[in-house]
């Protein structure tokens, strides 16, 4: 006599079932070309929904999509969107770029140091934990105004969050993988080349994926805290005059630019992790 197991019990013994037998269902994947229709569709419907609350509402509490283009499309005419980028985008590119690269050199050598784990815990945690905006009247007394003490603001937003993750990731690789490799008489360079960095760097992209919101954070507060510039003077100056169509201008481009990002990102980890399956 043969019973047939209930659908409703089949989520509950799926685990055990796929834990006992050794290996995994495949789960159900979206093609790419579904994948990019969902994504277009959410924007489409918040554009839609933001139009329409626009339209009823003050322009001064709210502008529209619609009005948002049409200032934009005089502020890049007239240059000043295309100065204020320039601007930003040059802070941007410098603390990301250099918090990024000391934050994983950090972190993979206390993953793999515990005495330099040790050192780094304490100030580490202690300096990610107080709010950044406090520390801006000392840089700007040791910095200046100028595009220096911005840098400096966005360099702290970054590096703490990819050196925390990328130092996670080596403490998560496999001691039995490092011992194969010591086996084998594999050298220092070696393992991180081939076991130390690729194991981490799904860790490392999460940490740079995380640093590229908080250096968008940072470059506006870096230009509302010291030289009143960029795409930061953007917001101030409309929002000053109740230009609310102009002053949600640079807000979208900070948006587009958190999305390019990203997403150059991601297209970044799949050409280096060949081996990892990751959604387009």
């Amino acid at each position: 006599m043969t019973t047939t197991m209930p659908r409703s019990a089949w989520p509950a013994v799926r685990p055990a079932i796929e834990t006992a037998a050794g290996w995994r269902l495949p789960r159900a994947r979206l093609s790419p070309a579904r994948r990019w229709v969902l994504r277009l569709s959410s924007v489409a419907v918040l554009l839609v929904g933001w139009e329409i609350c626009g339209r009823s509402i003050n322009p001064i509490l709210l502008s529209r999509p619609t009005a948002v283009i049409a200032a934009g499309m005089q502020m890049i005419a007239d240059g000043t969107l295309w100065h204020a980028l320039h601007d930003s985008l040059a802070v941007l590119g410098l603390g990301l770029v250099a918090g990024s690269i000391l934050g994983t050199a950090l972190g993979v050598v206390a993953g793999r140091a515990e005495a330099v784990a040790a050192v780094l815990e304490i100030p580490v945690n202690a300096l990610y934990a107080t709010p950044t905006v406090a520390l801006i009247p000392i840089i700007v007394l040791w910095f200046g105004f100028d595009i220096v003490a911005k840098t400096v603001v966005v360099f702290l937003f970054v590096v703490f969050p990819v050196l925390i993750n990328t130092m996670r990731g080596v403490r998560e690789i496999d001691p039995d993988l490092v011992e194969v490799a010591r086996t084998f008489c594999s050298s220092e360079r070696r393992l991180w080349r081939d076991l130390v960095l690729p194991s981490a760097l799904p860790y490392i992209v999460t940490g740079v994926r995380i640093a590229i919101g908080r250096a968008l954070i940072g470059v506006i507060v870096a230009e509302y805290y010291t030289a009143l510039s960029g795409l930061g003077n953007l917001i101030a100056t409309n929002a000053n005059l109740f230009h609310t169509a102009r002053m949600l201008v640079p807000i979208v481009v900070i948006a587009v630019l958190g999305v390019v990002l990203t997403m150059g990102l991601g297209w970044a980890e799949r050409r280096l992790a060949r081996w990892r399956e990751t959604p387009a």
